[in-house]
């Protein structure tokens, strides 16, 4: 851990949130967060997870009954100011008027650090963040990456107890998107910080998570780690909202799920279960005669090192898989599936 950065444990107690309208934005919550730990609010837009970061913020109160805690210390009634935690916004929120520097240290100024002192703090969040060529620069000169690299340089300058990040790659390409993505890992890992981060890309939470909080409709529907999340998830919105997921009826006979398509050996199942779910990389190719499934190809989506195929094997919707085979795909030519049993979930 770098010195200066000394991670706390969180503790949200009951924490719901109401407006004035009647609408119910996160309906109660109680979660512990460790020191150190990365924890990943994911789901879709309107689901709770950036009222949740603002209630951690101080941005937003609880209902009454919920309680922040920062290493047992009720902060609930303290505002944002008073809670040293660091925020970087989706927006960035930087000051066009001021230079990159200027940007960096003005947390500081106004938390009344100045002097040798302050000048340390910001030409080390700019190595940090290796802009420091462009300390002098406006904000308007800068690119999407440069502005995000200069908003945590200002969340991290004052050496706060906790950052806070809601959706901070959202407005950068993809590519981008990746790079800073693998930066902002090393940099939460480096410093040891306690870090809450808001997002609605899967990639992003698989990548930075410690654990991974999924939410839907204000409510969480699984806290676990990020493997635990992609391959045992515990209800049907999880299954559908990470990653893709393969479904497909039928019924248990004689150590095997049998479907119209085909049958799939599966000694596990749960006995009387009527659907099978599998991730698209627990599909491979097979001979027609001897796989366990049979369809037809609907589409086949080219994506440069594999390609992505959809089988329409009689089900409400088609079975994905991805294949490296180094051939051209004809549209409805017979395909054979063979499923690795150990991928096969059922809820």
């Amino acid at each position: 851990m770098t010195e200066g950065f000394k991670p706390i444990a969180i503790t949200l107690e009951n924490c719901g949130k109401t407006f004035a309208d009647g609408t119910r934005a996160l309906h109660p919550l109680t979660l512990e967060i460790a020191a150190s730990e990365t924890i990943v609010f994911l789901g879709p837009s309107g689901c709770g997870k950036t009222t949740t970061l603002r209630i951690i913020a101080g941005l937003e109160t609880p209902d009454p009954g919920g309680r922040v805690l920062f290493d047992g210390e009720d902060v609930t009634a303290l505002p944002i100011e008073r809670r040293r935690v660091g925020m970087v916004f989706q927006s960035y929120a930087l000051f066009p008027n001021m230079s990159v520097a200027e940007n960096v240290g003005y947390g500081l100024r106004v938390r009344r650090v100045a002097g040798a002192e302050a000048a340390g703090r910001v030409a080390e969040m700019l190595a940090m963040m290796r802009i420091e060529a462009l300390a002098d620069r406006r904000i308007d000169q800068l690119s999407g990456g440069q502005r995000q690299r200069v908003a945590l340089a200002r969340a991290l300058a004052v050496r706060p107890r906790v950052l806070l990040m809601d959706e901070p790659l959202t407005a950068l390409d993809a590519k981008l998107r990746d790079a800073l993505r693998l930066e902002i890992d090393e940099l939460l890992r480096r410093l040891g910080i306690t870090a809450i981060y808001v997002t609605h890309d899967q990639a992003e939470a698989m990548a930075l998570g410690d654990r991974i909080v999924v939410m839907d409709h204000g409510r969480v529907a699984q806290v676990g780690k990020p493997r635990d999340i992609y391959q045992r998830p515990s209800t049907r919105f999880v299954a559908d909202f990470i990653g893709t997921m393969n479904r497909i009826n039928g019924t248990v006979r004689d150590g095997a799920f049998v479907t119209a398509a085909g049958a799939i050996p599966w000694r596990e199942a749960p006995p009387g279960a009527s659907e099978a779910l599998f991730r698209p990389e627990d599909v491979t190719l097979d001979d027609t005669a001897e796989a366990h499934l049979r369809g037809r190809l609907t589409a086949a989506f080219f994506l440069g090192d594999r390609t992505r195929l959809f089988i329409d094997v009689g089900m409400e919707k088609p079975l994905v898989t991805e294949t490296g085979a180094r051939r051209d795909f004809t549209h409805d030519e017979p395909i054979g599936l063979r499923i690795d049993p150990r991928g096969l979930m059922a809820l």
